[in-house]
């Protein structure tokens, strides 16, 4: 007996071992300071990935989802330049009187004095670099570099020219670290080109690096070569929507080429690979009046199904987008349905690069501990605000605000949308006392936006 007491202490004091060795070895893997890639899809829609059903073949993407953690409830901006915005300063883009595309010859940019998600990588030495697509300042002057981008390239602009790389109006807009340049090539392929040449020969070996790959695709105009339409001739008729996903399919393989660059330089164990879209899909585009008239329009272009609607509105077709995290041999695989906003991303990131020092500018919250250990996170508030329409989500509920000119009411709109995630049944009538809350809270959240935004024209 006492023999058999003995090997039954022996045998708990191993497991307890065991258990403090295995926790030293999570809270290693969570403390460990991991270079980033954030990869960014330009108006993809929900049901344009692999894991989610898509006739749309995304086999490095759904890569990605299979092998990491895929964020079921992750919420953006209605539109391009909002979400990048709130991205790299970790509140909403509204509170910068951002609420739209920066287009043609517009002035507007990021506000000098704002700190933003490179700026403050720095306090932690990282390198930062941003490959493409921009849209948050359309000069020389207000690009990547003047916040906090060690290295640029790509465009300025919203939207592009695949091949001669100009804006819609003919404006110029491909460069490399301020300066225009003229290069060959389909802005895809060069976008990859350089992101691959910066992570094996331009980046400092020594240091961690945040780099952002920013896709132009899927975004019109549509020009992409035969070969990447070829595996759809037959399952997808509609030569638009063909296009369309020709452009995904080449994007997808490019991503496999960017996962395949990090292998081969030994870095895919110590680098975080994230990948969302900036917004939901567009339904179609009018071509006319741009680019000289010289690109066919499109009758059909992204998929939010089932979600309701698309870009620019406040529905969930046009703010919930696809998004997976990937970290080699530290992310299990899984699906995470917590409420998160792009705003989060800035303060998880800075807890990953060991920052502390959050600035109080910062409204999102470090949701890194509720993904890296897949817990249920508490309730928060995520406002979002786009043209004309507002919304405020609180689990389960959602609330939307239509504003009209002045002498015509806002409208409201109320959701659960834990029951109703295809947003088909306004409940305001329902839940009165909730849908007044809401109310509150929206409006709270909107008397916090800039000035420039909050005029008096529209009620």
């Amino acid at each position: 007996m006492k023999k058999r007491n003995t090997k039954i202490q022996l045998l708990m004091l191993m497991l307890f071992c065991f258990s403090i060795l295995y926790s030293q070895e999570i809270q290693k893997k969570l403390v460990e300071k991991p270079n980033i890639i954030l990869i960014i899809a330009d108006d993809m829609g929900w049901n344009d990935v692999g894991y989610h059903g898509s006739v749309i073949k995304t086999p490095n993407i759904d890569y990605l989802a299979q092998n990491g953690v895929e964020l079921n409830r992750f919420y953006v901006n209605p539109t391009c330049s909002p979400t990048r915005a709130s991205l790299l300063t970790g509140r909403p883009s509204s509170r910068m009187g951002i609420v739209a595309p920066i287009g043609d010859r517009d002035q507007t940019k990021l506000p000098d004095s704002i700190p933003t998600l490179p700026k403050l990588l720095h306090q932690n030495q990282y390198q930062t670099a941003l490959i493409g697509k921009w849209h948050l300042g359309l000069q020389l002057a207000s690009g990547p570099k003047a916040y906090g981008f060690d290295y640029s390239y790509g465009f300025l602009h919203g939207q592009i020219d695949q091949y001669t790389h100009l804006y819609k109006n003919g404006d110029k807009s491909w460069y490399r670290n301020g300066e225009f340049i003229e290069e060959k090539g389909h802005a895809t392929d060069l976008i990859t080109d350089e992101t691959v040449k910066w992570i094996s020969e331009i980046r400092d070996p020594n240091k961690n690096f945040f780099l952002q790959v920013a896709y132009s695709a899927p975004h019109f105009p549509l020009q992409e070569e035969q070969k990447w339409k070829d595996p759809y001739m037959s399952s997808i008729k509609d030569s638009s929507r063909r296009d369309y996903a020709a452009a995904v399919a080449h994007m997808d393989n490019c991503i496999g080429l960017l996962l395949e660059k990090l292998k081969q330089q030994k870095l895919d164990k110590n680098t975080l690979v994230i990948f969302m879209s900036d917004n939901g899909a567009m339904e179609n585009w009018d071509s006319k009046n741009e680019y000289n008239d010289i690109h066919p329009p499109n009758t059909t272009l992204g998929d939010n199904k089932p979600l309701r609607d698309w870009k620019t509105s406040n529905y969930e077709g046009a703010v919930r987008v696809p998004c997976v995290m990937y970290w080699k041999d530290h992310l299990k695989s899984y699906k995470n349905s917590n409420y998160i906003s792009v705003i989060d991303l800035l303060p998880s990131i800075l807890s990953l690069a060991r920052e502390k020092n959050v600035p109080q500018s910062v409204e999102g919250k470090n949701v890194w501990p509720t993904i890296a250990e897949n817990k249920t996170m508490p309730n928060q508030e995520i406002y979002i605000r786009g043209h004309l329409q507002e919304c405020l989500i609180s689990k389960p509920w959602k609330i939307i605000r239509t504003r009209h000119p002045k002498a015509i009411p806002a409208d409201y709109e109320l959701y659960n949308i834990e029951k109703d995630p295809e947003e088909k049944n306004n409940v305001w009538k329902q839940n009165e006392a909730i849908a007044e809350k809401m109310k509150t809270a929206l409006e709270n959240q909107f008397k916090k936006d800039a000035k420039k935004v909050n005029n008096e024209n529209l009620k």
